[in-house]
């Protein structure tokens, strides 16, 4: 039977996806590896030669007076550099499944790196008559992870360009079409990041139904009987199993079914999708496979790495701006009696509380100022900001426009209590709007900027900040946060676009 196409409705939050190219998914596959391996050729061969001009012609090293032999270290290069792409092949970072894989793909391109090296090192031990230069080595090692991985980054913003266009898009699709699986499907339509092109949901027996609240069209292929002829049909290469959509039996079914195509992968979701975000990691106790879940969003090497390059980046800002600071201390003062600095009660990691700093843009009866306008009462307890608010000082305008006010949370960071980037930071009686996604929102540092603040800041609807924070959560990342701290947050603040 031939699987149809219903009209599914799914949330706005879902990008539509790109059209299909005329070029097959397997030659573009083939033409990304290619230019990888290429493009990394070029730049080891770039990382060796640099690494000879530091050693032996800017003499950074220890032994001066050892001169190589003219032709031996090209001699060498050329030999590495075929070396280092065949280690890099069995590291996984020419496959296609791999490939875009975040920091993974970055580890392991590092790790590949590396081993070439170790290589060259343990063949100086194996032959005695085949000497490298130290200075070399360690020069040649850090310049090729660097540059190696590098050309992974530009690359990939390369590909992040093709994907808008339809390219490098794996074909997938959402098994389930309940709650959970519509939540997936929304997060996975996002094709800049996942990679997918989501083709639609296929219903279980559990949910034949599909809920007619849901928004937005995506189409329903068909059931789970009929996977093979979908997956024939659509050249499904992904398949995102919702577990609470199917019971076990359907699901044993749909392993059979599916297990034994060699091209399709099957990926089952944890069954609390939307409720938690921290990451996931399956062990063995005995011979019995478990999942366990983190207790907080990042692993210890990458909160090593945030807080290192926040600390760093803080502390400078605040050696930078602190003139700033004190002249702005100054007009406040000037401008309206009551406190320099206003603290903000606020919950952080755990639901831990604490007092976020901010520069007073208020006057100090604010409270009162609200008794005689009920309408914008009820407009603060809605969205928690006031479009048009009549507490806030002449400065305090200005502050808020170009975010002044939140430079003294600089000292939070420090504190440990906020991140650079991260989710809103919001109140213990705010926490209830955010529902079963507070459990999420409490497992990161909230951030000084973050998504909703680059998107829109205050003239976004609650809920589409809500949505904003569960994104960062869930795709978080130090490459991430780079882009929103460098690339967005800057324009976000010039054009002062929802600011007040």
């Amino acid at each position: 039977m031939k699987p149809q196409a219903v009209a599914v409705r799914l949330s706005t939050a879902a990008v539509p996806c790109p059209r299909a190219p005329i070029l097959s998914l397997a030659s573009q596959r083939l033409i990304l590896q290619a230019w990888l391996v290429f493009t990394d050729a070029l730049v080891l061969g770039l990382a060796f030669r640099i690494a000879y001009l530091m050693r032996f012609d800017l003499h950074l090293t220890v032994a001066p007076e050892i001169v190589p032999e003219p032709t031996f270290y090209p001699a060498l290069a050329l030999a590495l550099v075929p070396l280092c792409l065949l280690v890099f092949v069995p590291f996984g970072v020419y496959n296609p499944h791999t490939l875009m894989g975040g920091v993974l793909e970055y580890s392991r391109t590092f790790n590949a790196c590396t081993t070439a090296m170790m290589a060259v090192v343990l063949a100086t031990f194996v032959f005695p008559t085949f000497v490298v230069s130290r200075g070399w080595l360690i020069a040649a090692w850090l310049l090729s992870s660097l540059l190696v991985t590098s050309n992974r980054f530009i690359v990939r913003r390369l590909a992040y360009m093709l994907r808008q266009r339809g390219y490098l898009l794996t074909p997938a699709v959402v098994i389930g079409t309940n709650k959970e699986a519509v939540a997936l499907a929304v997060d996975l339509a996002e094709w800049r990041t996942s990679g997918l092109r989501v083709m639609g949901l296929v219903a279980t027996g559990m949910h034949a139904q599909v809920d007619p609240e849901i928004p937005d069209a995506l189409p329903l292929l068909g059931s789970t009987k009929e996977i093979r002829g979908i997956i024939r049909q659509y050249q499904i290469e992904d398949l995102v199993v919702a577990i609470t959509s199917l019971n076990r039996e359907e699901l044993l079914g749909l392993c059979e079914e599916v297990n034994v195509l060699p091209n399709v992968q099957m990926k089952i979701s944890s069954g609390l999708y939307e409720l938690l975000t921290t990451r996931m990691s399956v062990g063995t106790l005995g011979s019995v496979p478990l999942v366990s879940l983190s207790k907080v969003r990042l692993k210890l090497g990458e909160m090593l790495f945030k807080t290192l390059l926040e600390y760093s980046i803080t502390i400078a800002l605040l050696l930078l701006i602190w003139p700033v600071l004190l002249l702005i201390a100054l007009l406040i003062r000037l401008d309206s009696q009551g406190a320099i600095i206003h603290r903000r009660r606020v919950l952080g990691v755990g639901g831990k509380e604490f007092d976020a700093f901010k520069f007073r843009t208020m006057q100090v009866n604010s409270n009162d100022l609200l008794q005689d306008c009920p309408e914008l009462a009820q407009e603060l307890r809605s969205n928690h900001k006031l479009k048009t608010d009549p507490r806030i000082t002449r400065l305090g305008r200005w502050l808020r426009r170009y975010s002044l006010d939140e430079l003294p949370q600089l000292f939070n960071v420090l504190l440990g209590q906020m991140g650079l980037v991260g989710p809103r930071m919001i109140s213990p009686p705010e926490a209830e709007k955010y529902g079963r996604h507070k459990l999420n929102l409490l497992t990161v540092k909230p951030g000084i900027t973050g998504l909703w603040q680059v998107s829109g800041r205050s003239d976004l609807s609650y809920a589409e900040r809500v949505r904003l924070d569960m994104y960062y959560i869930r795709n978080y990342s130090v490459w991430l946060d780079l882009q929103i701290l460098f690339v967005q947050t800057l324009p976000a603040v010039f054009r002062g676009r929802g600011a007040y």
